[in-house]
């Protein structure tokens, strides 16, 4: 494993590691992202954000900053010295005026969001609907980037992709190119096609292809579960950086575990206890954010992915998906877990 845990230049930012955690809607809050970032994730990035949405949200009394509505999802996490916000969006102009009303935020990287497969996304010619259109997709970028040197101090702008719209239309290499072109200080490939979705295997060869063509650095997605498999990725494809999505649900863990792989060649998995005991802190922390209720409502989810695999996990979930306060999941967890306070 020598020598592939490493620090990765993005532009002016250099970061100090190469294991990423990627935007996941839904999952990963700026609380979410701060859990991670204490168990060694090296780079974080909030939920997409719609472009559109925040044009229009502007606050009435402050025209230049986001409206209250969509604060929550670009707030940085109270551990993130270093983050990036994702936009969406399919109109460069707007793009660029949303690039422009993060400026409070100060976001050390912006990243354009080329990849989301979800239909309410594509359907709006955003996500990977951009990669059917790469020149669209270079003008946004053209866009990010001029935004950014006028008001972000420069922020490098970076772009997440997929191999393409389906498996008769694999792109990454013209949008990737194109993206570079435009300003891109970063490329993050899943090396899946939106048809896919998330089934079936990614094909990390579009990684080691694209690292081998473009000069920027390269960040690998797709089918990382464990610290072995971000190890591989990094072997085989070349690729500067490996990005943790699904694998990092309710296991923000793996970051010191595939730090320690990297590093050492060995790793110990978490107890149970210690991710329910982290499920728990990131409920509690999550209510401080947006109030219990909702906390509750949305952590059910997130409980899903942190009881995943363990012993009784699912009776555990059956009875967490009715959980409905902080001491209703306090009670029930404390049956299974130490710690919980």
């Amino acid at each position: 494993m020598s020598g592939l845990y490493r620090p990765v230049v993005i532009g002016s930012l250099t970061l100090p590691g190469n294991l990423f955690l990627a935007p996941v809607a839904g999952y990963s809050d700026r609380v979410f992202r701060s859990l991670c970032i204490a168990q060694g994730a090296d780079f974080t990035c909030t939920e997409l954000v719609s472009s559109e949405a925040l044009v229009r949200n502007r606050s009435p009394h402050d025209r230049s900053s986001p409206g209250d509505r969509t604060n929550p999802i670009l707030r940085r996490g109270d551990t993130e010295t270093r983050y990036a916000i994702q936009l969406f969006g399919a109109d460069p102009a707007v793009m660029y005026q949303a690039a422009g009303l993060l400026a409070p935020y100060h976001p050390e990287v912006v990243d354009i969001n080329c990849g989301c497969p979800v239909p309410k996304v594509t359907k709006t010619g955003a996500g990977s609907a951009l990669m059917r259109n790469p020149a669209t997709l270079g003008r946004i970028v053209e866009a990010v980037v001029r935004a950014s040197k006028e008001g972000l101090g420069e922020a490098p702008v970076t772009v997440k992709m997929r191999s393409g719209w389906d498996a008769a239309s694999i792109n990454y290499r013209e949008c990737a190119r194109i993206a570079v072109e435009a300003g891109a200080a970063l490329v993050s490939l899943h090396a899946r096609t939106k048809a896919q979705g998330y089934a079936g295997q990614s094909d990390w060869s579009h990684i080691a292809d694209l690292v081998s063509r473009i000069a920027v650095p390269v960040a690998g997605s797709g089918d990382l579960f464990s610290p072995e498999d971000a190890g591989r990725m990094l072997q085989e494809t070349g690729c500067a950086a490996v990005m943790f999505a699904r694998g990092s649900m309710g296991n923000p863990c793996i970051f010191s575990a595939t730090r320690s792989w990297l590093l050492t060649g060995s790793w110990m998995p978490p107890e149970a206890s210690e991710r329910l005991t982290t499920g728990f802190r990131h409920l509690v922390l999550r209510a401080a954010d947006i109030g219990e209720r909702t906390a509750c409502r949305e952590m059910r989810k997130q409980f899903c992915a942190y009881t995943k695999g363990l012993m009784g996990g699912a009776a555990l979930r059956n009875r967490l998906v009715h959980a409905e306060t902080i001491a209703a999941y306090r009670d029930i967890l404390r049956e299974t877990a130490a710690g919980i306070e």
